[in-house]
């Protein structure tokens, strides 16, 4: 009987005290939700008893399970009452120690018990020794099995869709996300889990100055961990890893310690040369895919300060960094040298320091149109050693990562960290002839940027197929006149060659032109069609510079030896051999030794035309050396013609003297303005288009401008010099079209005497 009345006062008790003092009652309109919670103080001695009467029964909707000792704390932080069903209550447990065991948050009502948990219209969040819950919506509600959801997968519960899901990382620090769409379909996961070890060096490196032991010693202890921790890429092979490591450093550089053993040192650029070894070069990018390059910037500042915290002289070779560190005196040269980059700083004072960074340069910020082309180069003094300093100028001589394509730009810059960017704010780069070379007005850290394309001329191209559409015009035209007035013209051996060799110069350069106006636009061609036009482009100009080489041999042969004869048959057996045989030999052979014409090795796929690489480099060189020669032989044999030309009896009388030389200029000015086109002296501007660069500015626009309109138009010109003005040409043209009209006005005047007499 007294057991029974004990246990009846028992749970009187239990319901008044829950009832009374512990109901948080929710008010408002509509639904309302109870929270309660109990909270028992009993003396250990009376915890066996209750524990026997007290097993687990239910008092209007409330459950008390059995009661367990512990003697460990727990500490429940409650939303104060009451508690709207509009708000986001949020409750917190924690405990003394760790329970080994994962927390579980319930809700219960009437319609049933539900586990809340993340994704639920809720966040929960655990951590060793303490967890939370938050309702993010009203308590008394829970969406409805109609509503979309990502059903349970794995570790991940149902989440409702349009909701992230959060899971603690397993064996590592930090969280596990993952989204359910809109449409109710689970989305990637995204880890920010950083390794166990990573996050006690970054909690280490966050109190080094604070406890027992010196902050220095500290520090070096905090790298030589670091150390250990990043030669294992493996641990450190995400971007939440790899973000916590350089927070390690961060931290680090803001703490007023200094790196005086070689140990930390060795430790410090170890680690830090670590983190830009090339299997880690994912972990430096965002989830997304998108670079993050103010984690790119926060290491370089945070190893440049710490850096600037080793002040000792020496020189530390690294993988991926190297550190030099002098002391510069007053008035003499200081120079530093890091992966064979040379940094030379005028004037000195003091200690500085040069830190060379590989695979950096690919982290930091991009421009659009250029790409990085050296390592990162970074030159440092103290304050107060760089405030002494009233200017300063910075020589550094980069290794280019890749060779610089002719015409192609370079910017020296030197990273802002204002703005998180490459600025060419106080660097020049010293031009095309000294390509390596860059100067500076300021201390920082230095790289070079290459222009992703060459550099364009305005309306070049535009004026390229202007001409040869032009020249194509003119070049059936000059062999339509040719075939019109052969039997006119054509009256001895050294006319008969000389029209020969103008109408086949006037074919290859046809075909020629056609070629390279079908080809001027290599991305709509397949790759066989673009060799075909690259070979038949490359024999037809040839084939016309030695037609041109014919010519001028001709008549530099009649020029000196007037009185020799050579029969027509052996003349055309020469031209033809060397017009056609040779260039196709040539062709062939550069085909052939160009692994058969292979693709950007015999030809560029970006030009259709054979490939350039640099001075003495490419197949181009097969067609430029033939083509220099043959331009030399025929101004050699301009310059014999126009000299035979001007040599003329001197004339005693004084008064005709002035008119004389007046003759003799006009008639070496006519020969060079006929002889030019014919002869191909026009492309001796190409030779100065290789060899120019158009970095260095307006000569080089100047010279490819005048390349391409003399041989553009070159059509043109050989059909206004050999047919129009040639006089015997001009003349047997003219007779023609009087013969053809005369003839035509006769017909018209017989037709019309026959009518009259009808």
């Amino acid at each position: 009987m007294q057991t029974k009345e004990n246990r009846n006062r028992m749970w009187a008790f239990i319901i008044l005290y829950v009832l009374g003092l512990n109901v948080c009652q929710a008010s408002g309109e509509g639904k309302s939700t109870q929270m309660q919670y109990v909270k028992l103080i009993i003396e250990e001695s009376a915890i066996n008893n209750i524990t026997q009467i007290l097993k687990g029964f239910d008092y209007n909707n409330i459950r008390v399970d059995n009661l367990t000792k512990t003697t460990r704390f727990v500490h429940l932080n409650m939303t104060p009452s009451p508690v709207c069903s509009s708000s986001h209550p949020s409750i917190t447990c924690t405990l003394q120690e760790d329970l080994k065991t994962p927390p579980l948050w319930k809700l219960k009502r009437t319609d049933g018990e539900f586990e809340i948990f993340n994704g639920t219209e809720s966040g929960v969040t655990s951590a060793p020794a303490v967890t939370s819950v938050r309702l993010d919506t009203k308590i008394s509600e829970r969406w409805e099995e109609t509503d979309k959801f990502c059903p349970a997968q794995g570790d991940w519960k149902d989440t409702k869709a349009d909701y992230t899901a959060y899971l603690k990382c397993p064996n590592a620090a930090g969280q596990r996300q993952r989204k359910c769409s809109a449409g109710g379909t689970w989305e990637a996961v995204v880890a920010h889990c950083v390794n166990l070890d990573v996050n006690l060096a970054l909690q280490q490196a966050i109190i080094v100055d604070v406890g027992l032991g010196s902050p220095d010693k500290n520090a070096a202890n905090v790298f030589s961990l670091l150390g250990n921790i990043t030669n294992n890429t493996k641990a450190i092979n995400s971007y939440a890893n790899m973000n916590a490591t350089v927070q390690v450093l961060i931290s680090l550089s803001q703490k007023s310690i200094s790196i005086v053993e070689e140990s930390a040192i060795y430790d410090f650029l170890e680690s830090s040369s670590n983190l830009l070894e090339r299997p880690l070069k994912d972990s430096w990018t965002l989830n997304t895919g998108e670079s993050n390059s103010s984690l790119a910037d926060s290491y370089l500042t945070s190893v440049e300060k710490l850096i600037q915290k080793t002040n000792k002289t020496y020189t530390n070779k690294q993988n991926n960094l190297e550190v030099m560190a002098s002391i510069c005196t007053k008035g003499s040269p200081c120079s530093n040298t890091v992966f064979d980059v040379t940094v030379n700083l005028e004037p000195s004072l003091g200690s500085v320091k040069t830190a060379g960074f590989k695979e950096l340069q690919n982290y930091l910020t991009e421009e659009k149109d250029f790409e990085p082309n050296s390592i990162v180069v970074s030159t440092t003094m103290t304050n107060t050693e760089s405030k002494e300093l009233k200017s300063v100028n910075v020589n550094i001589n980069f290794q280019l990562l890749k060779p610089r394509p002719p015409n192609v730009q370079i910017k020296c810059v030197s990273w802002d960290n204002n703005t998180r960017s490459w600025s060419e704010e106080g660097c020049e780069w010293k031009g095309s002839s000294e390509e390596r070379l860059c100067t500076c007005t300021h201390l920082s850290s230095f790289a070079i940027l290459m222009s992703r394309y060459p550099t364009e001329i305005k309306w070049l191209t535009e004026v390229t197929y202007v001409g040869l559409s032009i020249s194509v015009v003119s070049l059936i035209i000059s062999m339509v006149i040719e075939l019109t007035v052969w039997s006119a013209v054509v009256k001895t051996i050294g006319s008969y060659l000389r029209h020969t060799a103008h109408i086949h110069i006037s074919l290859c350069l046809l075909i020629a032109d056609g070629c390279f106006l079908a080809s001027s636009n290599p991305k709509d061609l397949t790759e066989m069609w673009c060799k075909i036009f690259v070979l038949l482009k490359h024999f037809c100009y040839l084939s016309m510079f030695f037609w041109m080489l014919c010519l001028s041999s001709m008549l530099l042969h009649k020029t000196i030896f007037p009185f020799h004869q050579t029969s027509k048959k052996a003349y055309m057996r020469f031209f033809l051999f060397l017009g056609y045989v040779c260039p196709l030999l040539i062709a062939v052979i550069t085909f052939l030794g160009y692994n058969g014409g292979a693709k950007d090795v015999y030809f560029s796929s970006d030009t259709c035309w054979l490939r350039y690489s640099g001075l003495m480099k490419g197949s181009i060189h097969t067609f430029v050396i033939p083509v220099g020669i043959i331009v030399l032989f025929n101004v050699f044999s301009m310059l014999v013609v126009i000299m035979k030309l001007l040599d003329h009896p001197i004339n005693t009388d004084k008064s005709n003297e002035n008119e004389n030389e007046k003759k003799a200029a006009l008639t070496a000015l006519r020969s060079v303005i006929l002889l030019t086109p014919i002869f191909g002296v026009t492309w001796i501007f190409g030779f100065a288009v290789m060899l120019l660069d158009l970095t260095i500015g307006t000569v080089a626009f100047v010279v490819n401008y005048a390349f391409t309109v003399l041989n553009a138009f070159q059509g043109l010109f050989i059909l206004l010099t050999t047919c129009l003005g040639d006089k015997l040409t001009r003349e047997a043209l003219l007779n023609r079209l009087r013969k053809n009209d005369s003839a035509s006005t006769t017909d018209s005047s017989t037709k019309l005497d026959s009518t009259w007499k009808q």
